[in-house]
């Protein structure tokens, strides 16, 4: 069973939307594989595209941080939400269906609060200029594990 047999595509489009309007997180729906479903993309802040942007960022940064995060939502069939190595919080929530993992649905791209963007870590990962990792990261939204968890519990509408 995929994602797209329980709900059509601009539906998992509409919790994108939703989870990005309400949380200011890079909202994605990933199926089981850790393939983004639909092509929505509202950025948090300025640096996630340029980490996005960059080859080693994606495979060494994001990719990495969805595959243990995701792999660990769909072990306990709970809402995970952790640091990625750039130091921004990734949050998903699993989605079951007769106990059969089908994907997740999240966001990232916002800074826990009191922690910084690990700017050395993301220069020496894709060799993008850390003056301008520093410039870029200026915009980037803080919450708390609180709400990020207040996030992976939203009722929608």
């Amino acid at each position: 069973m995929e994602l797209t047999d329980i709900a059509p595509l601009e539906t998992w489009r509409e919790l994108e939307q939703q989870i990005n309007e309400r949380s200011g997180m890079n909202a994605s729906v990933f199926n089981a594989d850790g393939i983004r479903i639909t092509d929505f993309v509202k950025w948090a802040n300025n640096l996630y595209p340029v980490i996005k942007g960059s080859e080693k960022g994606q495979s060494y940064i994001c990719s990495v941080a969805h595959q243990n995060i995701a792999g660990q939502a769909a072990k306990t069939a709970k809402a995970v939400i952790e640091t990625c190595d750039a130091g921004m919080l990734k949050l998903v929530v699993p989605i079951f269906i007769n106990g059969d993992f089908l994907g997740v649905a999240g966001g990232c791209g916002c800074l826990e609060k009191k922690e910084d963007i690990d700017t050395f870590m993301i220069n020496k990962t894709t060799g993008i200029n850390e003056e301008k990792l520093v410039k870029l990261s200026d915009d980037i939204p803080c919450i708390t594990r609180d709400e990020a968890s207040s996030h992976a519990n939203m009722t929608l509408k």
